[in-house]
């Protein structure tokens, strides 16, 4: 299975079985509707996680959406 080296949120992690962000999401139990996705410096949109493949060394940033009231 396919390992890889990310950082993610500033923090080294390692994952297996993660070739897309999406991919990198659903591991992660994140709705990709709920977060903002940042690789490498680039904000990825929502329609392109599917097809963004993750390369070990990538820096993924995560950003959570929080309701409240």
């Amino acid at each position: 299975m396919n390992e890889l080296t990310l950082t993610l949120n500033g923090e080294p992690k390692r994952v297996t079985g993660a070739a897309t962000l999406a991919d990198l999401l659903g591991q992660l139990g994140l709705d990709p509707r709920a977060v903002v996705v940042e690789l490498n410096r680039n904000i990825v949109r929502r329609p392109q996680l599917a097809g963004t493949r993750l390369q070990d060394g990538d820096s993924v940033e995560l950003v959570h959406f929080v309701g409240g009231g």
